[in-house]
């Protein structure tokens, strides 16, 4: 059995050798050394945010800096964040219990956190009774990309060309731009307009009861009616929009941490290759970390920050941003 699993490890390495030109290492079964390279960094890095532009409106950029300046959230900022290769980075976009849909730009320079639009206006997640606006802390896995280019052998559809999504389920409502560091509970495979679009459930691992929640079971276990909620959530958010309500793979069946931690090892791998490519097709790989082709020194960075407006105050809401959806299914 052992034999077969080996042989069956080469096969699908020679097939990533092949498909990318490299080979492909998981993040989750680095050496100790090589973690333990990557926590001393990591647990001496923090984060601040720099905030362009009036909030509530489209020139509204947030930017995330460390000690040594800018850094891109999609690319800079460790996946890994510690040495046990089971705590990860967690960059948080949508502060739980707010609105706006506030998501990484991952087509401009150093991919600050914009609010996404449609038709010209700010996009605001309906209020669908009884959820107010996100009902978790919703954010990113930095240095993960779901492949467009490949059939998610899951889901049968192709992924959705952004970084992993990621609903951390803490007391702790976080802020926008805050840098987290999380442990992978497990996932729920959203069939998005016809893209894959996984949800790894997480814990901040600060959060008091993280010690007592490491797998899917034990989120019903503390949270009860959580798991639920989530996919209820996930499957209607859109339909005030006029749209239909969305599938999943597994009828919705949330898969456990070891599951969702090889969707992290896969879009990690996904995003390296990204990274390889001559062809981006308009992602913006440019860095400030990485010593790649893509990478930009600090005079660069400040003429990108200042093609921005500067911080002014927040334009106000509608009141429509407030109001309650009901919906049937």
């Amino acid at each position: 059995m052992i034999f077969g699993i080996a042989v069956q490890r080469i096969i699908r390495q020679s097939v990533f050798r092949q498909h990318y030109g490299f080979q492909r290492i998981s993040p989750l079964c680095t050496s100790t050394a090589v973690r333990q390279t990557a926590s001393k960094e990591c647990s001496k890095m923090t984060y601040q945010i720099e905030e362009r532009g009036s909030p509530n409106t489209i020139d509204y950029k947030l930017y995330i800096k460390s000690e040594k300046g800018i850094v891109s959230p999609f690319h800079d900022i460790p996946l890994l964040a510690d040495n046990t290769g089971k705590v990860f980075n967690m960059v948080v976009e949508i502060p739980r219990w707010s609105n706006a849909k506030m998501e990484i730009n991952t087509k401009s320079a150093l991919n600050p956190i914009i609010q996404d639009t449609k038709k010209g206006k700010l996009r605001f997640v309906p209020n669908v009774f009884p959820h107010k606006g996100y009902i978790w802390n919703y954010g990113a896995l930095p240095q993960t990309w779901e492949n467009p280019e490949l059939l998610d052998e899951h889901t049968g559809c192709k992924g959705d060309n952004d970084p992993l999504d990621v609903l951390e389920i803490g007391y702790k409502v976080a802020k926008r731009g805050e840098v987290l560091k999380v442990k992978v509970l497990g996932t729920v495979a959203l069939i998005d307009e016809g893209e894959t679009d996984w949800k790894v459930l997480v814990i901040n691992i600060e959060d008091p009861i993280a010690p007592e929640v490491n797998d899917i079971k034990d989120i019903e276990k503390h949270f009860p009616g959580l798991l639920k909620a989530t996919v209820e959530w996930l499957k209607i958010y859109k339909i005030p929009d006029g749209k239909p309500e969305n599938k999943f793979a597994f009828n919705g069946e949330p898969k456990d941490a070891e599951f969702a931690l090889k969707i992290v090892s896969d879009t990690h791998e996904y995003w390296k290759a990204l990274l390889q490519k001559e062809n981006t097709d308009g992602l913006s790989c440019v860095n400030t970390t990485l010593n790649n082709a893509s990478t930009i020194d600090d005079e660069k960075v400040q003429a990108i920050l200042s093609e921005s407006l500067p911080l002014s105050e927040s334009s106000p809401l509608l009141s429509e941003v407030d109001k309650w959806h009901f919906v049937k299914l």
